[in-house]
């Protein structure tokens, strides 16, 4: 058996990945780059695979979400607040239904890389490499930034460390104050669109004043005032992995420093693999993408090789099938997982395989289409008696118009108004929002039935 290293990736098949053509310049960049400090720390990692463990068991709730790819241009102090402020409102709705703790993972200060489905793109009739995200090569349509370059990594790491140092300020300072984040909640539902939410936020709001008048505040509780919250991004690029991944001293153990949960792509996931090979001997919890094509062999293999020791809380399967299909794949997969006996958390993407095209150009996802498939998702781990762990969702704080629908129904039309994802459609603040509630009442349906039956 060979012995894995951080760079035995490398004699492995690797696929989504660029080919730098000046090699002394990459040779470089990761040289300096394994000099820098790690972004996120070893504890961290271990207590976020704790709380996903408790997850896996139905005793806590995964809530993942952020931006389909980060960009370098549109990076600010204001898009990271907007999208961690509307995040722990969907984690209070969340925590209401479900009545277990919320795990909040941002897709942040990592998310820069894109698996594409073609290596090349053409407009106009000219062709060019495709864009893969701004960690390798750059969004205009031209030779020259096309290119990939290696020194996007350093400036994707000192935007990853403000991300981060901006989150753990915002995790700590005040701005999560329960009271204050709940407040935001109920803004959202004076709207009268939205006034079907409120008997919700008008519960959440019994529950904080019955905790006040018992003695239970922001200033006797730290928990109300401050909260955990985790970066995970897929690791496509690495050679940028590779130059963060660091020993500890302690534990003698390997951890991905580029983000506390770091998961494998659909297309990334073949067990002979690169990424697989690469996640395969880091002590983070590991994320796996489970899409149409994923068999139960291939599955066997990949939870083998990525938790041989069947620990709770290592591996994260992510099922992403398109509404309509879950109940065509996911039972088949979750019976996989019960002949192997493996500890698992499930958790639902329902942005991936949503994807349409507009009758006005636009790549986008329907509201409605979302929210189905979180539901089949729901049903057929209910029809299993198996957990379903959380949800994964491609989002933002802004107010931007790329998924069609929710309560302020953006149509086809609306989409050109605010369209500014540089790869795909992320639903906006309002959206998130009211998919917090939506699956805050299948959670509390969950919950209700739960009790039923076991005092019957």
């Amino acid at each position: 058996m060979t012995t894995w290293t951080k760079s035995s990736w490398r004699s492995k098949p690797r696929i989504q990945m660029p080919d730098y053509p000046d090699q002394a310049a990459l040779n470089a960049v990761e040289a300096r780059l394994s000099r820098y400090p790690v972004l996120v720390f070893a504890g961290e990692a271990r207590r976020l695979r704790k709380e996903l463990a408790a997850a896996g068991r139905g005793e806590a709730f995964l809530l993942q979400g952020g931006d389909c790819a980060e960009s370098f241009e549109q990076f600010s102090s204001d898009m990271i607040r907007d999208t961690f402020k509307v995040m722990l409102q969907m984690a209070i709705v969340l925590t209401h239904g479900a009545k277990v703790p919320v795990i909040k993972v941002g897709r942040m200060a990592g998310q820069f890389a894109k698996p594409r489905s073609t290596p090349m793109e053409t407009v106009d009739g000219v062709e060019l490499p495709s864009y893969r995200g701004d960690i390798i090569n750059d969004l205009a349509f031209t030779p020259e930034s096309r290119i990939a370059n290696p020194d996007n990594m350093l400036r994707a790491y000192t935007q990853a460390a403000a991300t981060l140092n901006l989150l753990r300020a915002f995790s700590t300072g005040g701005y999560a104050d329960v009271h204050k984040v709940h407040g935001w909640t109920l803004g959202f539902t004076d709207s009268e669109k939205a006034a079907k939410y409120r008997d919700i936020a008008t519960r959440i709001s019994d529950t904080l004043d019955f905790m006040a008048a018992a003695g239970v505040t922001p200033d006797t509780a730290h928990t109300l005032q401050s909260v955990d919250f985790y970066t995970s991004h897929e690791s496509l690029l690495l050679e940028y992995e590779e130059a963060l991944c660091r020993q500890e001293a302690e534990t003698g153990k390997w951890l991905a420093g580029s983000g506390h949960m770091i998961w494998i792509g659909d297309r990334t996931r073949q067990p002979d693999g690169a990424h697989v090979e690469f996640a395969s001997g880091v002590q983070n919890p590991i994320g796996l993408k489970c899409g149409p094509t994923m068999e139960a062999d291939d599955l066997k293999k990949l939870m083998r090789k990525l938790n041989p020791d069947n620990e709770e809380g290592r591996l994260t399967l992510i099922a992403r099938f398109g509404a309509g299909s879950v109940g065509d794949h996911l039972p088949r997969l979750i019976k996989t997982v019960k002949e192997e006996g493996a500890n698992v958390v499930w958790t639902c993407d329902p942005m991936h395989g949503n994807t349409i095209k507009s009758s006005s150009g636009y790549k986008t996802r329907p509201f409605d289409s979302v929210l189905r498939e979180v539901r089949e998702f729901f049903a057929v781990h209910s029809n299993e008696g198996t957990v379903p762990g959380g949800v994964h969702f491609e989002m933002t704080g802004q107010d931007v118009t790329e998924c069609t629908g929710g309560v302020r129904a953006v149509s086809d039309e609306d989409l050109s108004a605010r369209y500014h994802t540089a790869c795909d459609p992320r639903l906006n603040a309002s959206q998130s929002l009211e998919l917090a509630f939506l699956v805050a009442e299948e959670l509390s349906a969950r919950r209700t039935s739960s009790v039923a039956k076991a005092a019957g």
